[in-house]
C-alpha cells in the first residue's frame, strides 16, 4: 500500500495554551485529573467514520470536492479496505479513545441482502484486527436504515413488510457485530422514521411497527448478551416532514406506550437538539430527569439556516452548560462524545480533518473545565436550592405525596390566609456565574 493519506500528520499531542501550533491540543491533556477523573475518562471522545471518510464533500447543489484517495466510484472491496486503512491511521494519530461506524459506511456496496450481510461480516473481521492492533475501542455501531432508496418510505415504519423485514435483517447482525467488537453502545437513528404527507399516512400502523422493531432489538440485545445501551437519537425532522423521534420527551412517550422505558437511553446531538426548538442543554437535562440520559453526537447547527450542518462545536459558553449538566449527574456511564461532525466543503486538505477535531477537543476539554470550576464553586447549586427551599417543608410536601387534596389545600390556604409575594428569579445574577467561569 502507498504512504497513508496522513503520512505527513505527526501523533497530535497537548502542547498547552501558550502553544500557536494548529496540530496541537492547547488544553485537552487526557491524562489531567479533574473532579477524581482524567479528561479522557470524562470525555469519551470518538471519530464518527461517516462524516470524516465517507462523505467526499458533495451537497445537494455541487458534486463532492474532497477528492480523497478511497472516494470516486462505488465502494468495492479495495476502496472498503483502503477506508480502513486510513480511519485508523487517523484514530492512531489524532489520539482518541473511540469510533463509531453505521454498517453500510466500512463495507462494500451490496446489491442484494446475503451481499449485505456477507460484505459487512468480512469488514467486522477486519476491523477486530484493527482494534486489537491500536487500542482503538467502539463506542456505538448503528446500521444505516435511511440512505438507500429502499428507505425512502421509512425502515421500521414502512408501508411495505419487505423493507421492515431487510432493516431488521441488518440491525441483527449490526448489533451483534457491535456486541463482538466490544462496543459501550448501540444507537438507532429513525433518520425516515416519520412522514413527508400525512394524507398518505397511517400513524396508528407505522408508530405500532416502530414500538414493535423496537422491542424486538431490545429482545435481541439480552438474547445475545450485550450489555451496553440501546439508543435512540432524537431529531425533529429533515429528512422527513415529521419524524417520530421528534425529541427527548416524545420519545420517552413513546418508550412508555411500549414498556421500554427502562430498556432504551438517548442519544442526544447538538444540531439536532436546536432544531427541534429546544436548547442543547435542555434536551441533556430532559434526559437526566427521565432517566434515560445516554449519550452525546457533539456537533452545532448554523443559525442562519434551517437545516443540520454538523459543523464542529465552537460554543464554549454552550457546551459548558451542557457539560455542567452531564457533570453534575456523574457523567457518562457507557456514552460518551462522538463527534457527529465534519469539514466544510472547501477545507478539502488532509489536515482539515485535524484542524476540526483538535477545536471540537480543545472546546470539550475547556468546557469540562469551566464546568467542574462552577460545581466546585457551588454558587449555582445554592441559588437553586435557596429557590426551592419551601417545598421541603412538611405541608408542601404532603400536597405532592397524595395524601392531601384540591379541596383541603384550598380550604388551608384560605384559613392561613396566604398572600405569596413575586420572588426575584435572579437569572441575570446565574448567568453571569456561567460567564465568570469561562
Amino acid at each position: 500500500m502507498a504512504a497513508s493519506y496522513f503520512a505527513d500528520i505527526e501523533p497530535i499531542k497537548f502542547e498547552g495554551t501558550d502553544s500557536t501550533n494548529p496540530l496541537a491540543f492547547r488544553y485537552y491533556d487526557k491524562n489531567r485529573v479533574v473532579m477524581g477523573k482524567t479528561m479522557a475518562e470524562h470525555l469519551r471522545m470518538a471519530v464518527c467514520y461517516w462524516h470524516t471518510f465517507c462523505w467526499d464533500g458533495f451537497d445537494v447543489f455541487g458534486a463532492g470536492t474532497f477528492n480523497r484517495p478511497w472516494h470516486g466510484g462505488p465502494v468495492d472491496q479495495v476502496r472498503a479496505d483502503h477506508k480502513l486503512e486510513e480511519a485508523f491511521e487517523f484514530f492512531t494519530r489524532l489520539g482518541l479513545p473511540y469510533f463509531c461506524f453505521h454498517d453500510v459506511d466500512v463495507m462494500a456496496q451490496a446489491e442484494t441482502i446475503d451481499e449485505h450481510v456477507s460484505n459487512f461480516a468480512i469488514m467486522v473481521d477486519k476491523i477486530e484486527a484493527k482494534m486489537a492492533a491500536t487500542g482503538i475501542k467502539l463506542l456505538w455501531g448503528t446500521a444505516n436504515m435511511f440512505s438507500h432508496p429502499r428507505y425512502m418510505g421509512g425502515a421500521s415504519t414502512n408501508p411495505d413488510p419487505d423493507v421492515f423485514r431487510f432493516a431488521a435483517t441488518q440491525v441483527r447482525h449490526c448489533i451483534e457485530a457491535t456486541h463482538r467488537l466490544g462496543g459501550a453502545n448501540y444507537v438507532l437513528w429513525g433518520g425516515r422514521e416519520g412522514y413527508d404527507c400525512l394524507l398518505n399516512t397511517d400513524l396508528k400502523q407505522e408508530k405500532a411497527q416502530f414500538g414493535r422493531f423496537l422491542q424486538m432489538v431490545v429482545e435481541h440485545k439480552h438474547k445475545i448478551g450485550f450489555k451496553g445501551d440501546i439508543l435512540i437519537e432524537p431529531k425533529p425532522h429533515e429528512p422527513t416532514k415529521h419524524q417520530y423521534d421528534f425529541d427527548v420527551e416524545t420519545i420517552y412517550g413513546f418508550l412508555l406506550a411500549n414498556g421500554l422505558e427502562k430498556e432504551v437511553k438517548m442519544n442526544i446531538e447538538a444540531n439536532h437538539a436546536t432544531l427541534s426548538g429546544h436548547s442543547f442543554e435542555h434536551e441533556i437535562a430532559s434526559a437526566i430527569n427521565l432517566g434515560i440520559f445516554g449519550s452525546i453526537d457533539m456537533n452545532r447547527g448554523d443559525p442562519q439556516n434551517g437545516w443540520d450542518t454538523d459543523q464542529f462545536p465552537n460554543d464554549i459558553r454552550e457546551i459548558t452548560t451542557a457539560m455542567y449538566y452531564i457533570l453534575k449527574n456523574g457523567g457518562f456511564q457507557n456514552g460518551g462524545n462522538n463527534f457527529d461532525a465534519k469539514v466544510r466543503r472547501q477545507s478539502i486538505d488532509p489536515a482539515d480533518l485535524f484542524h476540526g477535531h483538535i477545536g471540537g477537543i480543545d472546546i470539550l476539554a475547556r468546557s469540562l473545565l469551566n464546568a467542574a470550576a462552577v460545581i466546585e464553586g457551588g454558587e449555582i447549586e445554592a441559588l437553586v436550592t435557596e429557590r426551592y427551599a419551601g417545598w421541603r417543608s412538611a405541608d408542601a410536601q404532603a400536597m405532592l405525596s397524595g395524601g392531601s387534596s384540591l379541596e383541603a389545600i384550598s380550604d388551608a390556604a384560605v384559613a392561613a390566609k396566604i398572600d405569596p409575594k413575586p420572588r426575584s428569579g435572579k437569572q441575570e445574577y446565574v448567568e453571569n456565574i456561567v460567564s465568570r467561569y469561562i
